[in-house]
């Protein structure tokens, strides 16, 4: 049975401070229910009115984002992070016959750029099984990427697309996430020699020499806090001080205002401005009554940490309005209609690696992110 999603899948929320933890958020995990901890409440100003000239004009989603090539260098995306919907859609985007003509390079969050080596030689078709290739997204700085369907299904698919394409058209995937070796890494203190470095800068340093420097196409999918443009710190933000205006940043829909009253208190009208949109579309966000509404309308607020070591609720040094941050808006359909991805039943049937995953986190003291998530994905799988 699949399972509806919940307003906020706890699998993103339990990896957002971990994602910018860099940039002053706290390391705060929810509890098993997928609240976020307790925060004062944001005032936000109230959604702009309608106008003929403000209107949002949506496009297919799959034409509009494969034409952004033809402008851009990059296009990133959220992906993952317990979203069913709009993992299919990326799949079923890279299926596209056209995608090898517009894109060189996939660059993705989940993966170890230590293997970088294996993973080229996997998705050139070359003879590397799948359980060693399994290392590049299983061995990451990040629990939940080893319990994602996403890779599981991703990292096979790209290299069944290039067994049909020739040589110079085949795809390359990037591992963005820092190199990090977890068989050498046997007390905190050895994640400063073996890894755990700032992500951020890792994921630009890849695109600045993978992507940017060779003037190549790639799709960037990684967690929408590392593509933000202008925000303090992250990925977009530091290699953009280069290489600007080559980047579109989409993100995508998945309620209005959630875990923030003054907010969510206008979904139902704002669902119904969208409600007509075919599914999936794509609408870019600039001129458009998106454009200058608060974060919290699109995002869940977070714990910041102040000079006086205090926390205050709200978002990263940067964000001053959606537009600014992001080009472009993904609907998918209803948000009580999208679904969350289920664990790997091949996860649950290695116990090792859930013990190595528990190894990591005592090293990492991450505050029980492992058994938050499988006691999430127990307690929802009635869909209710």
């Amino acid at each position: 049975m699949q399972r509806y999603r919940r307003p906020i899948p706890l699998l993103a929320i339990s990896l957002v401070a971990a994602l910018i933890s860099s940039q002053g958020i706290a390391n705060r995990q929810p509890d098993q229910q997928g609240a976020l901890p307790s925060m004062p409440e944001l005032s936000v100003s109230p959604p702009p009115s309608v106008t003929k000239s403000n209107n949002p004009k949506p496009k297919p989603a799959q034409k509009a984002i494969l034409g952004l090539f033809e402008k851009y260098e990059v296009v990133g995306m959220n992906v993952d992070h317990g979203a069913k919907d709009l993992n299919d859609f990326i799949l079923a985007l890279i299926r596209n016959p056209e995608f090898p003509n517009k894109v060189n390079d996939i660059a993705v969050e989940g993966g170890n750029s230590h293997y970088q080596p294996i993973l080229d030689r996997y998705i050139l078709g070359e003879n590397v099984s799948f359980a060693e290739v399994r290392s590049v997204w299983r061995n990451t700085t990040q629990v939940s990427f080893g319990l994602s369907n996403f890779y599981e299904e991703f990292f096979p698919l790209v290299r069944q697309i290039n067994k049909a394409l020739p040589r110079e058209k085949k795809l390359r995937v990037l591992a963005g996430d820092s190199a990090i070796e977890w068989d050498k890494v046997k007390t905190r203190q050895d994640l400063k020699l073996y890894g755990g470095k700032n992500r951020d800068t890792t994921i630009a340093s890849v695109m600045e020499n993978e992507v940017l420097s060779k003037h190549r196409k790639a799709l960037m999918l990684f967690g929408v806090f590392h593509l933000f443009h202008g925000m303090n710190g992250s990925a977009v933000e530091i290699y953009e001080k280069r290489y600007p205006n080559l980047t579109y940043i989409i993100s995508d829909y998945s309620g209005f205002g959630q875990r923030v009253p003054s907010a969510s208190k206008y979904n139902d009208e704002l669902t119904k401005r969208i409600a007509s949109w075919s599914v999936p579309s794509l609408v870019n966000v600039k001129g458009t009554w998106l454009a200058d509404m608060d974060f919290a309308y699109f995002f869940p607020p977070l714990l910041i940490g102040q000079p006086n070591g205090k926390l205050k609720a709200g978002f990263p040094q940067g964000l001053s309005s959606f537009s600014k941050a992001v080009d472009g808006f993904l609907y998918l359909g209803p948000s009580d209609l999208l679904l969350s991805e289920h664990i790997p039943t091949s996860v649950y049937m290695d116990q090792d690696y859930l013990s190595e995953l528990r190894r990591r986190g005592a090293i990492m003291n991450d505050g029980g992110a492992l058994e938050n998530i499988l006691e999430n994905e127990k307690s929802s799988g009635s869909g209710e």
